[in-house]
């Protein structure tokens, strides 16, 4: 096809100035230049694309075909240039997140907020039907940042820290366990534990602590929301296993008493993961520090 940018924008410069010295000078190329541009498009497409012997030039019909695709056109090419020189300064672009941490979305929603603040243009979303397969996910650019306590040694991905938690016993005032300096998985076999719906590989309290000691609550009940948990937990219907950041920043925590779990206590890591390619983007970079700064974690190298 021998239809360039070029003529398209020669057919708009011709049709804004009037004349093809003026749009030659607007172009920075000669007069002679230009002229050839349109005869060479007049012979490709064997038509004539200006009326003959008129001043000021006037359009055929196939003329003014081609002047409405510059019009169209070159202003959605400018519009993309822009967007494309935003996004290699990290100006533009988009977040969207999965969860593997089923409680972090009560902490993750204020920074979230806060995030939108200094970047308006910046495209987020939770995507929670992937949270099963986040670092699949997150390597196919379905999402491009994961929540996770798991790092995986991956070379095109980059793991973030967060900050660090300590998962303690939730337990009601008065209860026998609150007698102990810790509690020991074998305490938890007459327990109803409490829990989040998601599957007992994603769940700490069994991964890393009841499982390897072979140990069984007496029961297992599931609720959703982290409140609903607290008051199941205050009113003596069961204990359940929390991070230290969902306790500080629940106010029916109050009505409870925890627990380390093991002499030296239970703590993890949050991470936030990221393609390798974009991690330094600049609101990429942003998006961390304010999830650092929401965990208590302060800054981090």
């Amino acid at each position: 096809m021998i239809l360039e940018l070029r003529h398209l924008r020669s057919l708009l410069s011709i049709h804004e100035t009037g004349s093809l010295v003026k749009a030659a000078e607007r172009l920075h190329v000669t007069q002679s230049a230009l002229s050839h541009q349109i005869k060479a498009l007049e012979h490709h497409y064997d038509t004539p694309l200006y009326l003959r012997n008129n001043k000021p030039l006037r359009l055929t019909v196939a003329g003014r075909r081609l002047l409405e695709l510059a019009q169209q056109v070159l202003p959605l090419m400018e519009s993309a240039d822009q967007d494309l020189r935003r996004s290699a300064r990290g100006e533009l672009g988009r977040l969207h997140i999965a969860i593997e941490c089923h409680a972090c979305f009560e902490w993750l929603a204020p920074v979230l907020s806060r995030f939108r603040q200094h970047w308006p243009e910046i495209e987020i979303d939770i995507r929670f039907g992937v949270s099963f397969t986040a670092m699949a996910a997150l390597q196919t650019g379905e999402v491009d940042l994961v929540i996770s306590s798991d790092p995986l040694a991956r070379e095109d991905l980059l793991f973030a820290e967060l900050f660090r938690y300590e998962s303690r016993l939730v337990m009601a005032p008065g209860h026998p366990l609150t007698r102990k300096r810790f509690v020991q998985a074998g305490d938890l076999a007459q327990e109803t534990l409490i829990t989040y719906p998601v599957s007992r590989q994603r769940l700490d309290v069994f991964s890393r602590f009841l499982q390897p000691a072979g140990v069984e609550p007496a029961a297992v009940r599931q609720a959703e929301l982290t409140a609903v948990i607290l008051l199941l937990v205050a009113s003596g219907r069961g204990v359940s296993v929390l991070p230290d950041w969902v306790l500080r920043e629940s106010a029916s925590s109050a009505q409870c008493d925890t627990r380390p779990l093991g002499r030296r206590g239970m703590t993890g890591t949050l991470y936030a993961a990221v393609r390798q390619m974009e991690a330094a983007a600049p609101y990429v970079q942003e998006f961390i520090r304010l999830a650092r700064a929401a965990g208590g974690g302060g800054e981090h190298p």
